[in-house]
């Protein structure tokens, strides 16, 4: 193994994105157009021109990102010169795993979308049903999260949830308890607690009705069997081996925590060496500087980056 393709999840969206990729590249807009079709919205808009809280909408985020990235990848695959980059293997990070999918062939650009789609719709309706929120613990190592979650739990659920690299990790669950984590954590050493701008407890049982709606689907989506070593999965880290295997990971994701780090770590220990993070921002390009200083993490998330691959 020597090339990844990694792509981002959740977060990573901020208005303008795809924009200029879209006005250069007739591929890009090609897909922008086509995921306009699928949604029956104007995806389009809301990306390049927002208004941003219509943007950061766990319905709208999860599709808008998926589509971005899905147009940069087109680019890499249809310009002459990286039309020659491909990936031995593919990692996305919680809803980048559905991008990683499409990027290796196991699953189509249009289904891929829908589901996207519907797990955002399934993931605000659980949410709405829910008091749930999300902190990033900075500083800390995993045991120490873990016992933080059990002090600041009391009688409500709290977890670690997102094993994002050393010292990132994020917990999830009820509001009272998040509160209660983020003003104990620096009492325990951690150097700060973020409350995340998302809608709910994600990564945990309180999204259990939205495992349930993609589970049924995901019934009537046609997923290709994957080869040997190709994409990897969130929940466990392991590489999926059948396409059953894959609509049970994307599943489990929503109601388990997700093991990035882990993720990582393997593509390293089977020989990757060269990392492409494909989309909107650059969290996992960060998140890399924490796991392995010294891997070969390339950018590509605008046409500034796609220039510099072709000169």
């Amino acid at each position: 193994m020597n090339t990844a393709f990694l792509f981002p999840g959740q977060g990573a969206q901020a208005v303008g994105m795809g924009a200029d990729v879209a006005r250069l590249f007739p591929a890009a807009a090609e897909i922008f157009e086509k995921a306009n079709d699928i949604v029956g919205f104007d995806l389009r808009g809301i990306c390049f021109e927002g208004p941003a809280e219509e943007l950061n909408s766990t319905t709208v985020s999860q599709p808008a990102i998926f589509t971005t990235s899905a147009a940069l990848l087109e680019v890499l695959r249809t310009e002459p010169a990286t039309s020659g980059i491909r990936p031995d293997a593919t990692a996305g990070l919680s809803l980048g795993e559905y991008t990683a999918l499409y990027a290796t062939g196991l699953i189509s650009f249009e289904d891929a979308l829908r589901l996207v789609h519907k797990r955002g719709q399934a993931m605000q309706a659980a949410a709405d049903a829910n008091e749930g929120a999300m902190v990033s613990i900075i500083g800390l190592d995993d045991e120490t999260v873990r016992r933080l979650c059990e002090r600041a739990g009391e009688a409500d659920l709290l977890k670690p949830v997102n094993f994002n690299c050393p010292g990132q990790i994020v917990i999830s669950g009820g509001k009272r308890a998040c509160r209660r984590a983020k003003e104990l954590a620096v009492k325990c050493g951690a150097i700060k607690a973020v409350r995340l701008e998302v809608a709910g407890a994600f990564h945990t049982e309180m999204m259990s009705g939205a495992a349930e709606a993609l589970r049924e689907a995901l019934a009537h989506c046609p997923i290709a069997e994957p080869s040997e070593g190709k994409t990897i999965a969130n929940v466990d880290a392991q590489y999926y081996r059948t396409s059953e295997h894959i609509k049970e990971g994307l599943v489990r994701q929503l109601t388990h925590p997700i093991l990035w780090q882990q993720c990582i770590e393997q593509l390293l220990a089977d020989g990757a060496e060269t990392f492409y993070e494909i989309g909107p921002g650059r969290t996992l390009t960060g998140l890399m500087r924490r796991i392995e200083r010294k891997a070969n993490i390339i950018n590509v998330s605008n046409v500034q980056a796609i220039k510099g691959l072709s000169g």
